[in-house]
């Protein structure tokens, strides 16, 4: 087979590929990163580069005009090299907004009581050995065992050839006197070595572990004291996987791509790794001091880090391979922490309701409250739990990113440069706007796209149905090339030096991402027999619920209309849970025990999703009664 130089502007080198490799892959030969946030399946668009010379040949060219490819603009993901390239390669969307998660470290508690010789699974034991003689040859391992066994009354402890490697020279450094760090998960009758140092290291001396939250969007990390529960430190940044695919779909089908399933796993281990050196300096620690981690993700970012396939979880009948995982040491998932480190991912329950519901459940407080209650965690994917203490129900529902910016053409994430609040005025249909971190606007992220879609229609922008209204006497509505659209900044007001506009395409898409959630919720409390109106308490994990205006979210009938003084807004609920896991082994007994009697209900196998969803695609919904305060605002 032929091969081709291929060129890209920003690489150093150029590199040699053959015939029919697509652009994106020589690209990554290249070393040279382009945005895949449809993992690479032509939708997105955000691939785009420039051929400036060369023979290529596009498979696709959705969302390119016949001008963008007469001028030479392609998709990399669906454009294969078939001569010597030379490629330019547009900047890629930097993320500049400091994430929320990385500023709330102040707000984290210790739980009350906290006991860690009680809860808490990590020792660190004090011991003197014996000093060998010629009258007492027994080897080291053997009398090491025997003196944690006659001072701490530990029968049995396991440990690594690692640790078997380190021992010897560790009793000779330390005279004898060591400090070991064991883990009692299964309990105080037996253990397992994490690490042995050498001498007596002081009682308030700290012992550090990390929970971590793999979301789709954002990993965030809490760096704790386990002796003392504190969380020292909190920081966050976005999952480097966004460059494969914005949600879990696209991202398991880029990870069933020859060596995508490598790459996903590096990605993200990547982040969590760039996330541990940061908690660490901002400590003074060094990383292998961490002896203990635990994880939440949905089941699709565990596996991804795992290394464990995930094509089955999009597959009829949607089956995991594992929700169950065991403890595993750190050096064999890739964690850049203590080797022998003690890293639990925690349980899930189906193949789109992983461990960051389950965690999630447990700090929400949902298991032990009598009240009925709604549990919803709104990301790119929707999952959701109804119940109380008796019992629990649960269904995920795929909200896709379109709050996230993503399948809006002017949409964005939560960036600096992105409008997050929108107000239109209802004589002169004139919109006024907020841009994170000020200055002209970039684009609109996932607030900005709720007011908006909100502040529309109570002015008759649009109607229910998402149609622009075309007779308004403003230049705000027209057709452009996308169909008829709302200009929500001229191009002298932006920083793109063009239009920001919203058109029904992309009005479109958010019905459908705001009707999934909406019946999501719905069908899942009819299920039990039990009515929206009767929910206690509605609790909004994630970042969903930081920006978000309720009543605008009520009025486009994204959240059910009830009082104010029901919604709840918990923050990160899944990186809240994995820190009580990693502190308390009863509170992770109880994330077991959410995981295991959580019933789940699977909505695609079910026909009412599909009528509550098609009712849920109209503003607020088909049946106004529903919505009693938004029809009382479309009367007044």
């Amino acid at each position: 087979m032929a091969e081709h130089i291929v060129k890209f502007d920003i690489a150093p080198k150029a590199v040699r590929v053959p015939t029919g490799t697509l652009l994106a892959e020589a690209a990554h030969q290249a070393g040279v990163t382009i945005q895949q946030p449809c993992g690479g399946q032509g939708r997105c668009g955000r691939c785009v580069v420039l051929v400036q010379s060369g023979t290529v040949r596009r498979r696709s060219t959705l969302r390119l005009s016949s001008a963008d490819v007469e001028s030479g603009y392609a998709l990399a993901c669906q454009t294969v090299v078939e001569g010597d390239v030379s490629v330019v390669v547009p900047p890629q969307e930097k993320i500049e907004r400091r994430l929320t998660t990385d500023r709330t470290a102040a707000e984290i508690e210790p739980p009350a009581g906290y006991n860690p010789d009680h809860l808490q699974t990590i020792r660190r034991v004090a011991l003197t050995l014996p000093t060998p003689t010629l009258d007492d040859q027994t080897d080291d391992w053997s009398r090491f065992q025997k003196t944690l066994r006659l001072e701490r009354g530990h029968p049995e402890v396991k440990a690594s050839l690692r640790q078997l490697r380190q021992l010897g020279q560790t009793l000779r450094d330390g005279d004898w006197r060591v400090t070991a760090i064991l883990d009692t998960e299964t309990g105080d009758e037996s253990a397992r070595l994490i690490a042995v140092h050498p001498g007596h290291i002081p009682d308030h001396a700290p012992v550090w572990g990390v929970a971590i939250d793999i979301g789709t969007t954002t990993v965030t990390l809490y760096l704790v004291d386990l002796f003392t529960g504190r969380v020292q430190t909190q920081v966050a940044e976005y999952n480097g996987q966004i460059a494969r695919g914005e949600d879990v779909i696209s991202r398991i089908i880029y990870s069933g791509k020859n060596g995508g399933g490598i790459e996903m796993r590096d990605l993200v281990l990547g982040t969590i790794n760039e996330l541990v050196s940061e908690a660490c300096q901002r400590t003074q620690i060094q990383a292998d001091e961490i002896v203990k981690a635990t994880i939440a993700g949905n089941s699709t970012m565990i596996h991804l880090l795992l290394g464990i396939p995930a094509l089955s979880i999009r597959l009829s009948p949607f089956v995991t391979a594992i929700n169950q995982i065991p403890t595993l040491p750190a050096q064999e998932v890739g964690l850049n922490i203590h080797p022998d480190a003690v890293v639990d991912c925690l349980p899930g329950v189906a193949s789109y309701v992983g461990s960051d519901i389950s965690a999630g459940v447990l700090s929400s407080g949902l298991d032990n409250t009598d009240k009925i209650s709604l549990f919803i965690d709104v990301g790119t994917n929707g999952e959701i739990v109804f119940g109380n203490n008796e019992w629990l129900v649960a269904c995920a529902c795929s909200a896709g990113p379109a709050f996230e910016g993503s399948g809006v053409v002017d949409g964005m994430r939560a960036t600096k440069g992105a409008i997050e609040e929108v107000w239109i005025n209802q004589a002169t249909y004139e919109p006024t706007y907020r841009v994170i971190g000020g200055g002209k606007p970039r684009g609109i992220c996932g607030s900005g796209l709720i007011a908006l879609l909100a502040e529309m229609f109570l002015t008759g922008v649009i109607d229910k149905s998402g149609n622009v209204n075309l007779t308004l006497s403003t230049t705000r509505v027209r057709t452009g090339d996308h169909g008829p659209e709302y200009v929500i900044a001229w191009a002298n007001e932006t920083a793109l030096g063009r239009d920001i506009v919203i058109s029904h395409v992309d009005i479109d898409n958010l019905l459908r991402a705001k009707a999934a959630i909406y019946a999501g919720y719905t069908v899942l409390a009819e299920s039990v027999g039990i009515p929206l109106e009767a929910v206690e308490q509605f609790l909004v994990g994630g970042s969903f619920g930081k920006y978000i205006n309720v009543e605008k979210a009520v009025e486009i009938g994204l959240l059910p209309d009830l009082p104010w003084e029901n919604f709840h807004f918990l923050g990160n609920t899944a990186a809240r849970g994995a820190y009580l896991a990693l502190l308390d082994r009863e509170a992770r007994a109880r994330i077991q025990d959410i995981a295991a009697r959580m019933t789940y209900i699977e909505l695609s196998a079910d026909n009412l999703f599909y009528e509550a969803f098609t009712s849920a695609l109209f503003l607020p919904h088909t049946d106004l009664s529903r919505f009693p305060t938004v029809q009382t605002a479309i009367n007044v």
